[in-house]
């Protein structure tokens, strides 16, 4: 597609505008909890939390955040939690790249909701499938108490952070975390759990119960201060080792612990000196169709995006649905899987010849992808997969071809691989084919989403006829016939609907992907994972039985 070309120009609008979208939906997320309260924060003589990443954060390195849009429209009858009510994300401190976690004390004063917790959790697995040092900027008021039964009690509920905590111990991963704020009841095991327990002075505080709780629980009458202050708990409890007259004189305590960590681990994968592609990234715009229906040759967003824009395909002329092949994304190298989005001619048996739908996964293509990860494995290559698909191919030529066979062996050797896999959803991520391309269930160190993904079991427009259908079902066995008014209406309320649950906005709300991201930025994403997944020690490579 020319640059000139018409519908190249639309694309790049269409595809452009839809990432400002993302960008003014951001700006009102970093706000926090609002200028009012930052206000109160700034009083209390306090940074906010991304005040005190960027204090803490090495000038001029690289970041990716974690979670922005979280819980993005998910608490409007609570006021809200953008973010999460925490930033967190991958940097560096003192030349090392770890995990920070902020509470940010302006949503609620910090409080918990149960995606706060889904959140840190997240932070943690990353922390832990990396051995990434993990830095926590605690300023909390603990769990969120009118939602306290959707946070308290479950495995992967607010316990589960301590248990991690105990259990990254155990693997000597550093953990670090500083009271900047509150940090009361169950939450203030979390800096003794740690391997370094600092606090500010005046402004921290760290107990099991606060002093109106107390007062209510055994009668005494005591200030926070003498409770749980900085004094209290490094003097005379000993809880914390160090306190600190401000905050910045806390985060540069930080950032000497960090200057005298040992070496990280370093796994091997092969880097040699990046390069920037040959052909332009920005050109990516205008290639991928606003229109998610529409073909495209993914390989042309692949020589965007790798190192000189060199690619070397694997079985190019074999299962031709499923582009694999090896390539260097900033210097390192990858095995990368994609979803091929236009029609394909493959062969059949015989010599005859027919049609491939682009971005379906066939037999021929499940078969070939499946190699091509055990290859990655066998090499040790991390794993990038590049998602456009609408599932796998259905009907009784596929049965008989034994595309369920096919599917599974890709699948199950996806499932076993152990090199770090990455996962992109450029566009549709429908069904089974998120599960295959390596979808969130199937533990991607990182997994993101651009501006033009779709997310759901199937497409908006099927899924709405299949609802349609099941509606008119129901009312006819209730004696009721639909006008063809009634029945465009409701098809028309079905299909919004549904189209709201497949935006990259209600999946990163739900932390089913790490963040959206502008496609420019997929290089450093893949980049920073690579680099941190390097510090962690690869598994062998085993696999069950695969029917063949």
């Amino acid at each position: 597609m020319a640059k000139n070309d018409l519908e190249f120009n639309k694309n790049e609008d269409l595809n452009k505008q839809a990432w400002d979208a993302v960008k003014q939906k951001l700006s009102v997320i970093h706000l926090g909890g609002g200028a009012k309260a930052a206000a109160k924060q700034k009083e209390k003589g306090k940074m906010l939390c991304r005040e005190r990443i960027e204090y803490l954060r090495d000038k001029d390195t690289e970041w990716i955040e974690i979670g922005e849009f979280a819980g993005y429209e998910m608490y409007p009858e609570h006021g809200g939690c953008p973010a999460g009510g925490v930033v967190a994300g991958i940097g560096f401190v003192s030349g090392r790249q770890c995990m920070i976690v902020a509470n940010d004390a302006t949503v609620k004063a910090g409080a918990w909701f149960p995606v706060t917790g889904k959140k840190n959790l997240r932070t943690q697995e990353i922390a832990m499938e990396n051995h990434l040092p993990i830095i926590y900027l605690v300023d909390s008021a603990g769990v969120y108490l009118p939602m306290q039964d959707e946070i308290f009690p479950d495995k992967e509920h607010f316990g589960r952070i301590f248990r991690n905590n105990a259990i990254m111990s155990s693997m000597g991963i550093t953990q670090i975390a500083a009271v900047m704020g509150s940090c009361v009841a169950g939450g203030a095991y979390l800096p003794i759990m740690s391997d370094d327990a600092l606090i500010v002075d005046k402004t921290g505080s760290i107990f099991l119960a606060g002093s109106y709780l107390v007062k209510a629980a055994i009668g005494e009458d005591v200030d926070n201060e003498t409770l749980g202050g900085g004094t209290t708990q490094s003097e005379i409890s000993g809880v914390i080792d160090d306190k600190f007259p401000d905050d910045k004189s806390c985060l540069d305590r930080i950032r000497y612990i960090m200057d005298k960590l040992g070496s990280p681990h370093d796994e091997g994968f092969s880097r040699v000196k990046p390069t920037a592609p040959k052909e332009n990234p920005k050109d990516i715009w205008g290639i991928l169709p606003s229109d998610r229906a529409k073909p495209y040759k993914t390989v042309e967003i692949i020589h965007r995006m790798v190192d000189n824009s060199e690619f070397e395909q694997y079985k190019e002329n074999y299962g031709k649905t499923i582009i694999c092949g090896y390539a260097r994304i900033d210097g390192w190298a990858v095995g990368i899987v994609a979803n091929n989005r236009e029609l394909a001619k493959a062969k059949k048996p015989g010599g005859s010849t027919e049609m491939q739908f682009g971005g379906v996964i066939y037999s021929d293509s499940a078969d070939k992808a499946a190699r091509f990860i055990m290859n990655c494995n066998q090499k040790n290559i991390p794993l990038v997969f590049l998602q456009d698909v609408t599932g796998f191919m259905v009907g009784s030529r596929s049965e008989h071809c034994g595309i369920i066979k096919d599917g599974a062996k890709m699948v199950s050797t996806m499932s076993n691989s152990t090199v770090p896999k990455f996962t992109v959803i450029m566009g549709n991520s429908y069904g089974a084919g998120n599960y295959a391309m390596c979808g969130k269930a199937y533990d991607p160190r990182l997994i993101v989403a651009w501006p033009s993904a779709k997310i759901a079991v199937m497409g908006g427009e099927q899924a709405a006829k299949v609802l349609l259908q099941i509606e008119e079902m129901s009312l006819k066995a209730k004696g009721e016939e639909i006008t063809p008014k009634a029945k465009k209406a409701l098809l028309n309320k079905i299909t919004q609907r549904y189209e709201n649950q497949t935006t990259p906005y209600y999946a990163a709300s739900r932390l089913w992907v790490d963040a959206i991201i502008d496609p420019l930025q997929t290089r450093t994403w893949i980049s920073m994972g690579i680099q941190a997944a390097s510090q962690a020690p690869v598994k062998p490579f085993n696999i069950g039985v695969l029917q063949t």
